[in-house]
């Protein structure tokens, strides 16, 4: 875990009140901006793995925690998918220039979609690059987990606010607030077309738990005026994090910065 620390210098930045930590390397474009999943941080395999390599080729990294998470302030309970979309904005906007790609994984691509959506309407949309999405899960509370609640767990919701659910990656228990339901909600992004004026890859496993691949399918749909590629890892999990998993991620990084370049060139 040295690496993720020694590479790029930890910073803060405060966002309506909150520390956010942020690590930031310097380097060429276009850069990359890491997104993480619910209750993941920015020292994680993937995002570690994706800023080492892009340190080997001289690019920009941006990582952040969302508050809540890792080493930013806040508590996680107040965590809403628009509060961590705010405070990703406001990283991206203090940290990055130039031409940019997204990578998103799990929830971190439902926040890379919203985000993407706010800066076209603040005529900043030409900064994305590209969008790497991984096991991706737009709209996971009203389209993968509402369902799938029992009568008893939507009453704990709605009187005690809170659902707590075992974890099958932490001792901690997972943690949902009628906040989160209610603002996921407002922030759907899978109940229309969904325009990203730039490609779009989407690594799926087809062993997640989490998010079944018919998920990321429907993503597709909702992305059809774009050059998007949807790759299937047949025995691929959630994570996504074993070494043939992170190969094939850099790997497709480093697709769409050809792409990137081309465009630009």
């Amino acid at each position: 875990m040295e690496s993720a620390v020694s590479g790029s210098e930890l910073r803060q930045i405060e966002v309506d009140g909150t520390r956010i930590a942020v690590r930031h390397r310097t380097g060429g474009s276009p850069g990359l901006v890491w997104l993480g999943g619910y209750r993941s941080d920015m020292c994680g395999t993937k995002a570690v793995a994706l800023d080492e390599w892009a340190e080997s080729k001289q690019l920009a990294m941006t990582r952040h925690d969302y508050s809540g998470h890792g080493e930013s302030g806040g508590a996680f309970e107040d965590g809403t998918i628009s509060r961590w979309l705010d405070e990703s904005l406001a990283v991206f906007r203090e940290f990055t220039s130039g031409p940019q790609i997204l990578v998103g994984s799990s929830m971190g691509a439902w926040i890379a979609l919203r985000m993407i959506q706010e800066l076209h309407k603040a005529n900043d949309g030409a900064r994305i690059g590209g969008l790497l999405l991984l096991a991706p899960a737009p709209d996971f509370t009203t389209e993968l987990m509402e369902p799938q609640l029992s009568d008893g767990q939507r009453k704990m919701l709605e009187e005690e606010g809170v659902l707590r659910e075992p974890s099958d990656y932490s001792d901690e228990p997972n943690i949902y607030t009628r906040a989160l339901f209610e603002d996921g909600a407002k922030n759907r992004v899978l109940d229309g077309i969904i325009d990203t004026h730039c490609p779009v890859h989407i690594l799926q496993g087809m062993k997640d738990p989490d998010v079944p691949y018919a998920h990321a399918m429907k993503l597709v749909e909702h992305l059809p005026a774009d050059d998007v590629t949807l790759s299937l890892i047949r025995d691929g999990d959630h994570r996504l994090s074993r070494p043939q998993d992170i190969e094939m991620i850099l790997r497709v990084a480093e697709g769409l910065i050809e792409q990137v370049e081309k465009r630009a060139g």
